[in-house]
């Protein structure tokens, strides 16, 4: 079945996010193309950990940190039931203006015993049915419980079939991802479910832009996504990216392709996100995003070379304040540079973008530093909440 959002982000424009960032060149797509687990969430990763312990004693000197075919396939066994193929049906309009459906997949992973099913926002966007595949191949209907178009996530919930036992993945608590390191993902890459692979942590710390400006919002972005080479394709929408505990480190949605199929440039929203909006979604619907309202860029030495900018200054360069926003009522002005928020230094966008979706909620007061005409100043503000959240 056709994945039914793989738009492109054309990224060579400055994307409008808690303030704004731009994104190199380069065409962006969305992914949204057995036996019963019966180990508890901690006997699980127990059981990986010990495999784990066990592989690395029998691998050789040279490379003790690979992974053996038994540690993946323990893996794989383990993890893969609590993965599931997500059917979405939609209404779209024919040539004729007739109302037809259309269909399209993606995936998901089990978050609790609730029957709650983590995915993207745009796997399940505009369903008119939601229908869930387990491992085992019984399959029930979900409903829609929240989605966040600005961070891509979304919750479902299905009743869980008689017969089928699943295990709620565990999220990464240990935050000790590094690049670099394996990471595995499972989904259903084409229609094909249950397909696992593996890969590294290509970088860490990436911005990208989430949401859907069809909608008639800003496109914000998200913070700390995970880069990575593990084959990722359209279908593998919302499906987990593992460490070789077992643990959830990320949800996949993006690659970066001239075509749409995998380029060895794949992009999942970070744990840390996971962890903050889908329980917001789950128990009040919507997360609450801090809002300073600017929209600037990182300085290089084309920026730095266009703007007259002294030479090596690191910060955000402002492009525009939002009229009447935190930053406007502090006195933020075009031309400033920001180069840190309260005790926090700011080198990259991306820098600015963590620390207000990590550190911070609306209504709290910050600092902001920053160089205007070569002075160094420090702005107070109350963040507000992010406009369209």
């Amino acid at each position: 079945m056709k994945d039914r959002r793989i738009s492109l982000l054309l990224s060579t424009v400055a994307l409008v996010v808690i303030l704004a960032v731009g994104v190199g060149a380069g065409t962006f797509h969305f992914l949204g193309n057995g036996s019963p687990l019966l180990a508890s969430p901690a006997t699980a990763a127990e059981l990986l950990t010990t495999s784990a312990s066990s592989q690395a004693q029998a691998a050789t000197t040279d490379s003790p940190d690979l992974p053996t075919q038994q540690l993946l396939a323990d893996l794989y066994d383990t993890i893969s039931p609590s993965v599931v193929n997500i059917q979405v049906t939609t209404k779209a309009r024919s040539q004729a203006q007739r109302e037809q459906p259309s269909q399209s997949e993606g995936t998901g992973f089990v978050y609790d015993n609730d029957g709650h099913i983590v995915t993207n926002s745009h796997v399940v966007a505009d369903a008119t049915q939601i229908l869930v595949n387990f491992a085992d191949g019984r399959w029930a209907k979900a409903e829609l419980v929240a989605r966040d178009p600005q961070a891509d996530l979304a919750v479902i919930k299905v009743a869980i079939p008689d017969g089928v036992t699943v295990t709620p993945l565990v999220l990464d608590s240990q935050k000790d991802l590094n690049e670099g390191h394996y990471v595995v993902a499972i989904g259903s890459p084409f229609g094909l479910d249950e397909t696992m692979t593996l890969g590294v942590v290509s970088a860490l710390g990436r911005s990208f832009p989430a949401g859907d400006a069809a909608d008639g919002q800003p496109r914000y972005s998200l913070p700390d996504v995970i880069q990575t080479d593990a084959a990722i394709n359209p279908g593998n929408s919302g499906g987990p990216l593992l460490n070789l505990r077992g643990e959830v480190v990320g949800v996949n949605f993006a690659i970066n392709s001239p075509v749409r199929a995998n380029s060895g440039v794949g992009f999942a929203i970070p744990v840390s996100v996971v962890e903050k909006i889908v329980p917001a979604l789950i128990d009040e619907g919507a997360y609450r995003y801090s809002f300073v309202g600017l929209s600037g860029q990182t300085i290089d030495a084309a920026l730095a070379a266009d703007r007259e900018i002294a030479d090596n200054t690191l910060g955000i360069y402002v492009a525009q304040v939002v009229p009447g926003g935190p930053a406007d009522s502090a006195g933020v002005q075009a031309d400033d540079i920001v180069v840190g928020i309260d005790e926090q230094s700011v080198v990259r966008f991306e820098d600015l973008l963590s620390y207000l979706f990590n550190s911070t909620v609306p209504g709290q007061r910050v600092t902001l530093h920053i160089l205007r005409d070569g002075q160094a100043m420090s702005l107070e503000l109350t963040l507000a909440e992010r406009p369209g959240a």
